[in-house]
């Protein structure tokens, strides 16, 4: 890491959001997983006579629930994401918090693409008027795009936040 990164803050924010990333997705993940079979094996599987004849040893019953376990977890995941309501009120959620949802996002976006559009809008006006093919409407219509372009190519934001928190 640069100095320069240390010495702006935005580092402790990102260092924050990678340690939750890489601690809750991957860490706890892999120990709550082992410590799931292990607390079904010997709390459950121990205590019980005729389950303890079928799995006499850990491995074999952590290769089974594994086996089993897996596509059981694929088949919820996708159940989540394509049949559940839930997975659409979450990406409401994420939508309404993101900030770039009203404002572009740096890169490619705000330095080439806006203002591209914004000169072929102002070019598409041009000629229009020019020509006389544009209502008076449509002449309405595209400055008013052009006028929102030209906002959010400057780093402002375009729609109803729907959070109160400013960014």
């Amino acid at each position: 890491m640069k100095l320069s990164n240390l010495t702006n803050p935005r580092w402790i924010g990102r260092a924050w959001y990678y340690f939750r990333m890489g601690y809750s997705t991957y860490l706890t993940f892999l120990l709550g997983y082992v410590s799931t079979l292990v607390t079904v094996y010997y709390l459950a599987i121990r205590n019980a006579p005729p389950l303890l004849e079928i799995f006499p040893h850990f491995a074999p019953f952590a290769v089974l629930a594994t086996v089993i376990g897996g596509p059981l977890a694929v088949l919820a995941g996708w159940v989540h994401f394509k049949r559940s309501i839930l997975y659409s009120s979450e990406a409401d959620i994420a939508a309404e918090a993101n900030p770039y949802q009203y404002k572009l996002p740096p890169g490619y976006a705000k330095e080439a693409l806006f203002p591209a559009t914004l000169l072929q809008f102002q070019i598409m006006r041009r000629l229009g008027e020019k020509n006389g093919i544009l209502s008076e409407a449509e002449i309405a219509q595209i400055a008013e795009l052009e006028k929102k372009l030209q906002i959010l190519i400057d780093g402002g934001i375009v729609g109803t936040v729907k959070r109160s928190k400013k960014f």
